[in-house]
């Protein structure tokens, strides 16, 4: 089973490890500025900021949706300039329930990368625990012995198979936005609203606890396996606005040990971009 998570108290057990890498990937999708600053004004020590919309996103075309995947090569050669080697320990972490950290958690495992784990709680757990902050900037390291683009562990769809899969289904989607999103009833991001015909929904919200950890594997389990209703976990692929919260769920459905779904980067901003391609709205 793939590693998930990793709690304020392990991480700070781990810290000065060599082998280990911790990376900030706070963001605001409205404030592109805010993770950054709120990265300079206190982090945890030694992890280093990535940022969602420049470092971890391709050029948008207006066609690729609003955080397309860099290539794996240029991806790789990012995380080997931060000192990331096969045997390194990446954790991130947000301040957003999980959601870019588990972003991050999904690019490492789809470069092919086992070794990452989420922060659980985040930068909130982090502070309420009395952890060590610190605001000095992070020394520079050496460049770390590429992680290779071998074989993937996490798979991904991209739109044509998404679109074929509509009138002849082999797999089902499942939408991570807000449920009046996905109904199209609202659509604060994107030009169009609605859903991808025949998706489910399931708000990532909802993998949470009140303390914004993520629920125990035996409650997501349930939850998760209510949902699928008998579909094996490796036909399910996972969507949401632009194909970071999507991760969400499949992290939360890899901590249920429901392991093998995909996700569909491009998710719904590529998908609504093209006024060929259908839409539905309601429940």
């Amino acid at each position: 089973m793939p590693m998930t998570l990793i709690s304020a108290a392990d991480l700070a057990a781990r810290l000065d490890t060599p082998d280990v890498r911790v990376f900030d990937v706070r963001h605001d999708l409205t404030n592109h500025a805010a993770g950054r600053q709120a990265y300079d004004a206190g982090h945890i020590p030694g992890a280093r900021y990535l940022d969602h919309e420049t470092e971890l996103a391709a050029p948008r075309t207006g066609k690729n949706g609003r955080h397309p995947l860099p290539s794996r090569a240029e991806f790789g050669a990012l995380m080997a300039a931060c000192g990331v080697t096969p045997q390194t320990l990446v954790v991130a972490y947000d301040a957003s329930g999980g959601m870019y950290a588990a972003h991050l958690w999904w690019m490492l495992r789809w470069l092919g990368h086992d070794r990452v784990a989420v922060l659980d709680g985040g930068w909130q757990a982090w502070v309420s625990a009395g952890l060590p902050t610190t605001t000095e900037a992070v020394a520079p390291v050496q460049a770390g012995k590429p992680v290779e683009s071998g074989a993937s562990l996490a798979g991904a769809v991209d739109a044509t198979a998404v679109l074929a899969n509509i009138s002849q289904p082999s797999f089902t989607v499942i939408d991570a936005r807000a449920a009046n999103r996905y109904r199209g009833e609202v659509e604060p991001m994107d030009p169009v609203a609605g859903h991808i015909p025949g998706a489910l929904n399931r708000p990532n919200g909802e993998n949470l606890q009140a303390d914004g950890r993520f629920k125990s594997a035996e409650q997501l389990r349930a939850e998760f396996s209510d949902l699928l209703g008998g579909r094996d976990p490796a036909s399910i692929v996972h969507q949401c606005g632009s194909g970071i919260t999507a991760c969400h769920n499949l992290l939360s459905m890899e901590i249920a040990g429901l392991s093998g779904s995909r996700l569909y980067p491009g998710s719904w901003s590529e998908w609504c971009s093209d006024p060929s391609r259908p839409v539905a709205k309601g429940a």
